[in-house]
């Protein structure tokens, strides 16, 4: 096998997203967030620079009702001074990108892997709202669901929980976290390192559940 197709992935750029809507067709960016690291879930970048915006809501720009129920703080926050343009939060995502894994890459395979939760969603809204972090990354996704679905059927073990604060920093590394915050999307891109990061330990050398 050649060094070329022994190469590591460059980066996991582990990304979250809040939407005014489940409806993906019709839903906007509420609040984004980031953290960037290696390939064994180490932050290339300190913990100082993880990326936690609230998008901007125009006036009058409703959000769905399940939205307006379960994350009004959010949904305030948004409508507030500090919340960022649509265009500020990509220029923001694309400049940390560019100074920790030395982006844009001329070779598709040397581009950082997007990686998160049920991350597809995240991705078709971050394709339609920014463009210049799009732009920066791989084609390829890394889904933590997959392996939490494999985890399930092949190993045939209880799931990693997210709500449990003492498993969340046994395996978030650096640990750290105080407490569970579902529907935070900082929050659920720790929750999502840690989670690979449990499955990633149990599959290794695991044999498939009789």
């Amino acid at each position: 096998m050649s060094e070329k197709e022994l190469k590591k992935t460059s980066a996991y750029v582990w990304f979250d997203a809040e939407f005014t809507s489940l409806e993906l067709e019709s839903a906007r960016l509420l609040q984004v967030a980031v953290i960037i690291t290696d390939h064994e879930l180490n932050r290339l970048h300190p913990e100082s620079a993880d990326l936690n915006l609230r998008v901007k809501l125009e006036e009058g720009e409703a959000v769905s009702p399940w939205v307006e129920e379960n994350l009004a703080g959010l949904v305030a926050q948004c409508r507030g001074a500090d919340a960022v343009s649509l265009a500020e939060a990509d220029r923001q995502i694309a400049a940390m990108l560019d100074q920790y894994v030395k982006t844009p890459r001329a070779e598709m395979a040397e581009r950082p892997v997007l990686a998160g939760n049920s991350v597809h969603n995240d991705w078709y809204l971050m394709r339609r709202f920014l463009p210049e972090f799009h732009a920066r990354l791989h084609y390829r996704l890394l889904d933590v669901s997959t392996f939490k679905i494999q985890w399930m059927d092949w190993v045939g073990r209880e799931p990693f929980d997210k709500e449990d604060v003492n498993q969340l920093n046994q395996y978030f590394p650096g640990g750290g976290i105080d407490a569970a915050n579902a529907h935070d999307a900082l929050f659920d891109i720790k929750a999502s390192i840690a989670e690979l990061a449990f499955y990633r330990s149990g599959l290794s050398g695991s044999t498939p559940a009789i």
